[in-house]
């Protein structure tokens, strides 16, 4: 006899890279919340079949959603989400020297509430490193304790679970069944030419997210053909040729640096297609990667669909916030076979 397919709830849903994830783990997503508008306008055409609550978090009812889902408290199989990091974020409080007021650092408590209203049988929860030292993060832990629920988290890098970027965050795996172990890590890791060496030319493809055209200044493209393919960086122009902001900055290193073929890539962000935000130049071709080759390295399939209505950087935001799929996918299979025993 088949086993039943485990049913789940995304928090947070975003774009859905979280959702894809655990639908290729073989989880049935049935519920879905997310309060940005193209975020949920991508996560709907992308997975159909799922119930979306296109608000905030903070104004739906637990009981809305137990009736629309036919849900009885303790039956859900797994509850998983990534509440919004921005307030964590190691860049913003400048590796934790500054302290951030953000009133969406307190959105874990929400999560806090649906797992006490409906007690599923696991839970996943993604985000950044930074909010493993928060207060409120081990008050979350405290009360999940105090449910009944055995803790496990830590900070993992999704490049030795086959997505080809550096990319640490943290992840808390929970379960009433006993300790949810991590995923087995790849054998080997897979390079941005595993991702995105063997697409078309940019501008030729057919694909909107791949052909979009850059605004560059003059200067800038030249600058930008200057840095040595595969790996190169600003730094091997010299100070000379080097942008006088950047000759004034000792930090941020990769700015205006090239990916390398061999090498997983740097972390996909938002601001992943500004070669002035990161590391976000094409190995080879005298441009900023695109939107499908950023989709790619945060292991999105390459027919996805993103939305492009509040263009490109609105969805560049959209792709780098996102959870790579491939990452939650193979710590789905763990969660699933804790939850089936």
């Amino acid at each position: 006899m088949a086993k039943r397919k485990l049913k789940a709830i995304d928090l947070f849903c975003g774009c859905g890279g979280l959702t894809l994830g655990l639908k290729q783990a073989g989880f049935e997503v049935i519920g879905a919340v997310d309060i940005d508008h193209l975020a949920v306008e991508t996560y709907k055409v992308n997975h159909p079949e799922v119930e979306v609550w296109h608000q905030d978090i903070c104004n739906l009812s637990t009981l809305c959603v137990k009736r629309k889902l036919h849900l009885r408290k303790g039956k859900l199989d797994l509850l998983a989400g990534c509440p919004p990091c921005q307030g964590f974020s190691t860049v913003r409080t400048l590796n934790g020297a500054k302290k951030i007021y953000d009133e969406r650092n307190d959105l874990v408590f929400e999560f806090l509430r649906f797992v006490k209203e409906l007690m599923p049988k696991a839970i996943m929860m993604e985000n950044v490193p930074g909010l493993s030292k928060d207060r409120r993060f081990i008050c979350f832990c405290k009360k999940l304790n105090e449910l009944g629920y055995t803790v496990n988290y830590d900070i993992l890098d999704a490049s030795e679970y086959a997505v080809p970027q550096r990319r640490k965050r943290l992840i808390l795996l929970a379960s009433r069944n006993g300790k949810i172990g991590f995923a087995k890590k790849a054998r080997c890791q897979r390079t941005v030419f595993d991702a995105i060496g063997d697409l078309p030319l940019a501008g030729t493809s057919g694909d909107e997210l791949h052909d979009l055209p850059e605004s560059r200044t003059e200067k800038i493209k030249k600058l930008i053909r200057m840095i040595p393919k595969n790996g190169g960086s600003r730094n091997d122009l010299g100070k000379r040729r080097q942008l006088a902001c950047h000759k004034k900055c000792d930090g941020f290193k990769d700015v205006y640096g090239r990916m390398a073929w061999d090498k997983v890539g740097p972390t996909i962000t938002s601001g992943c297609t500004n070669p002035s935000k990161g590391r976000f130049l094409h190995p080879e071709k005298d441009r900023a990667i695109t939107l499908r080759e950023a989709a790619l390295l945060q292991t999105f399939p390459s027919n996805y669909y993103f939305s492009l209505d509040r263009g490109k950087g609105a969805t560049a935001i959209m792709i780098g916030n996102a959870l790579p799929p491939e990452f939650i996918k193979r710590h789905g299979d763990v969660v699933k076979k804790c939850v089936l025993g």
